[in-house]
Order: structure tokens, then sequence, then C-alpha cells
């Protein structure tokens, strides 16, 4: 991570849908992602992750008190547009294909792609690590890996903003290693 907590974190590879999974043992809701301090508290949700993480650092930067409400607005955006797309590869891999239900993920394409036209005419600084900037891309990211919408041509300005930011922050692609 750009700001030197990387070598603090183990990645572990995770199954929601396992019964015996380690993740459904630390968080009863059985969601990811999970953060297991050092003294064994389960901390859970992207936002109070980031938000123990910024304890650990001299002075907060993911949520830094400069443009915190811009920082939190968009750290939210990035947050739901990764939850449309959770619902829509949901939708297509775990429920039977006679079930699937086209409106839906219609409704969830919709929120994925107003929220990445918000983010395409005002993107995080690429050059900044804060909750804002992270989230971004890990949705862009995640619709790299899933394919419930191909962003990079229906918004290619957002291509060399993701260009940027990983060039900075090399613990964005370490991370994605363990998908």
């Amino acid at each position: 991570m750009a700001h030197g907590l990387m070598d603090r974190i183990r990645i572990e590879k995770a199954d929601p849908w396992s019964a015996d999974d380690m993740l459904r043992k630390v968080n009863p809701i059985g969601k990811m992602p999970v953060l297991v301090t050092d003294k064994g508290l389960a901390v859970y949700d992207s936002g109070v992750i980031l938000d123990f993480l910024d304890t650990l650092l001299e002075q907060p930067r993911l949520f830094p008190r400069h443009n915190a409400i811009e920082t939190r607005v968009l750290h939210a955006l990035g947050n739901g547009l990764i939850e449309a797309g959770i619902l829509i590869t949901y939708e297509r891999q775990r429920r039977p294909g006679e079930f699937c239900y086209e409106p839906w993920v219609s409704h969830q394409h919709g929120k994925i792609s107003r929220g990445l036209g918000v983010v395409a005419q005002s993107p995080p600084n690429p050059g900044v690590v804060n909750a804002a900037s992270i989230t971004i891309a890990c949705a862009l990211g995640y619709f790299d890996w899933r394919k419930q919408i191909d962003w990079r041509q229906e918004f290619p300005a957002l291509i060399p903003w993701l260009d940027v930011f990983r060039s900075g922050c090399p613990a964005f692609d370490a991370t994605q290693a363990q998908h």
C-alpha cells in the first residue's frame, strides 16, 4: 500500500458460499472484505476497514481531513459501483439461468453506467491514494475481472486514470493476484 501498510497485511482467499470458510467464522454476515487485527478483532465493511487502517497512520490519509466530504462521497460511489457489480455477478452465477431476472441486471447496469459517468466527469486525483481512489480503482478492477460492464469501451477516459493510479500504488496489482 502506498502508505506503508502492505507489509502488515496478509491477504487470504475466502469463499462466502462455503459454510466452512474462515470468512463466516469471523464475520457473521459472511461478506468480504474482513480484516482481522493482531488482537483478533474482526473489522468488516470496506469503509470501517479503511477507517481502522487510517488509525495505523501518523495522520489520516485514507479519509483525509482536507476534502473529507468529497473523499467520502466518492468512496460511497465506488462502494455502490462494486455492490451493483456483485449483484449482477450473483444474479448470473448463483441463480439458475431460467430464474435470472434481466430487468434487475439492467437496473444494476444503469447504476454502474451512471456512477462511472460521474467518476469520468470528475475523477479523484490518481496520484493520491485515499479511500476514494482505492475504491474507484477496485471497482474498475472488479469490472475487468467479472466483465459486468465493458467500462474501457464506454468510459475510455478512465483508462489512463487507472494506469496512473496503478503506477503509484503497486499494492493494487499485488492484491489482484489474490483472486
